[in-house]
C-alpha cells in the first residue's frame, strides 16, 4: 500500500494532547495542505484562523459551551454543561475553518479543506480532531470581528492540532459491516 493510502487508514481522531504547541513550520504545512483542497467551481473559499493563544482557545471554548446549553438536543446542552469539557479537548493549537457565504459550495469546501488537514497531521504524526461544537460561538456575530475573520464569511467547523500523549493511535476500529461499496462493470 503506498503512503497515502497508510495515511488515510491510520488517521484516526485525537482527543488528548501533550500540553506542548506545534512547531510553526509544522503548523504550516497543515494549513498549506488545508489551501490546496478542492473547492467548488475553484472558489478557493476558504479561510483558516489558526489560533495558539490558551485563553482565546478557553474563550471560543466557553462561547459555544454557553450557546450548546440552550441547545434542545438533550447531549449537545449536557455537553455545554460540563464544566470539564473543553471543546477542542485542551489541544494548543486549533484552526477556525470559515468559508464565503456566496461560494458556490461554501460546506463542502471546508470539509475538504478539512480533510487535507487532519491527513497532513497525520503525515506529521500529529494528532487532530474535527470539531463541530466551534460553530456555536459563532452564533454570536461578535466573535467574527473579535477574532479578525472576514465579513462574508461563516465558520463551518474547527480541528483540534497536538501532539499525542501516548504516541500515534493504535489499532483502527473494525469497520461498520454496513459501511461497503459496490462496483458495477
Amino acid at each position: 500500500m503506498n503512503e497515502t493510502l497508510q495515511t488515510i487508514a491510520r488517521r484516526r481522531s485525537v482527543r488528548r494532547f501533550k500540553d506542548e504547541q506545534i512547531g510553526e513550520a509544522e503548523l504550516r504545512a497543515i494549513l498549506e495542505a488545508g489551501l490546496q483542497a478542492p473547492s467548488g467551481h475553484n472558489d478557493q473559499s476558504c479561510f483558516l484562523l489558526a489560533v495558539q493563544d490558551k485563553a482565546v482557545l478557553k474563550a471560543i471554548s466557553e462561547g459555544s459551551k454557553a450557546a450548546m446549553r440552550m441547545s434542545p438536543v438533550d447531549w449537545v446542552a449536557g455537553a455545554g454543561a460540563n464544566e470539564k469539557f473543553h471543546i477542542f479537548y485542551d489541544a494548543p493549537t486549533a484552526v477556525i475553518v470559515a468559508a464565503r457565504r456566496d461560494a458556490v459550495s461554501p460546506l463542502a469546501d471546508a470539509c475538504a479543506a478539512i480533510q487535507n488537514m487532519l491527513l497532513a497531521a497525520e503525515s506529521l504524526s500529529l494528532g487532530s480532531c474535527w470539531i463541530g461544537f466551534v460553530r456555536y460561538h459563532f452564533q454570536d456575530s461578535d466573535a467574527y470581528a473579535k477574532l479578525g475573520i472576514p465579513e462574508g464569511y461563516e465558520v463551518q467547523y474547527g480541528v483540534a492540532l497536538g501532539c499525542q500523549p501516548d504516541g500515534p493511535a493504535g489499532k483502527p476500529p473494525a469497520r461498520k459491516p454496513e459501511r461497503c461499496y459496490r462496483i458495477i462493470k
